[in-house]
């Protein structure tokens, strides 16, 4: 089989999402995991911040914590330092039916393995120049693209943190591959971003904050009723 377009790939995750919802069984691609007890439910929420422990890793705790109060697990998964390759609509992935991405010297792979054993996923960016980070916005896309069946389904959220501005525009970005693989998107009392420059600022922002307990609340009630 030779390579396909990223057109002919998003009709293929069409495909196997209008299967499963009508109850055909046998795609390969569609056997992801998703979690029948309450109990054992859990969020994977993605820090797409170079800084571990910065604003955007707060907001995400303050997810986590929510979550735990609701009886749903999570795991933050911070993508760190170290390059992430951006895609290069190769195709490998579809045409030899691989599940994940044809290049494994980065994070992506173990974030799409960690994707296929969660019920939800929380993406969370600072702004750069007004846009999510690059290094976020290339792991969601070959997510999207080589790993997108674990995705289908699965409710999500974007959150984004900013100094001043840019914060919606980002915000927007990152959750547009999200309506592209039938995720349900979950929302709170207002858009999920928060405002702090330098590590702890974000514990001035209490409306912030609050927003992402909402959040966390709104994804744990779509769980226990999807």
């Amino acid at each position: 089989m030779g390579d396909i377009t990223r057109r002919e790939a998003i009709k293929y995750m069409g495909a196997a999402a209008a299967a499963t919802a009508v109850g055909i069984s046998g795609i390969n691609a569609m056997n992801s995991h998703v979690s029948d007890k309450e109990g054992d439910m859990k969020v994977l929420l993605i820090n797409g911040s170079p800084r571990a422990n910065g604003n955007t890793n707060r907001m995400l705790q303050e997810i986590a914590s929510q979550l735990e109060k609701n009886s749903i697990h999570s795991e933050i998964v911070q993508i760190g330092t170290k390059p992430v390759r951006g895609c290069v609509a190769c195709g490998q992935c579809h045409a030899k039916g691989l599940g994940k991405c044809v290049f494994d010297d980065d994070i992506c792979n173990s974030v799409i393995a960690k994707m296929k054993e969660s019920d939800a996923l929380i993406v969370g960016s600072p702004v750069y120049y007004g846009v999510p980070a690059g290094q976020v916005l290339s792991l969601l896309q070959r997510m999207a693209y080589s790993g997108g069946a674990y995705m289908q389904r699965k409710p999500a959220a974007a959150v984004t943190v900013c100094r001043r501005g840019g914060a919606t525009a980002s915000f927007q970005t990152l959750q547009m591959p999200f309506q592209m693989l039938n995720m349900p998107i979950v929302t709170s009392q207002y858009w999920n971003i928060g405002y702090g420059l330098t590590p702890g600022d974000i514990e001035k922002d209490a409306e912030g904050l609050q927003t992402m307990r909402t959040l966390a609340d709104n994804m744990a009630y779509m769980l226990k009723r999807l």
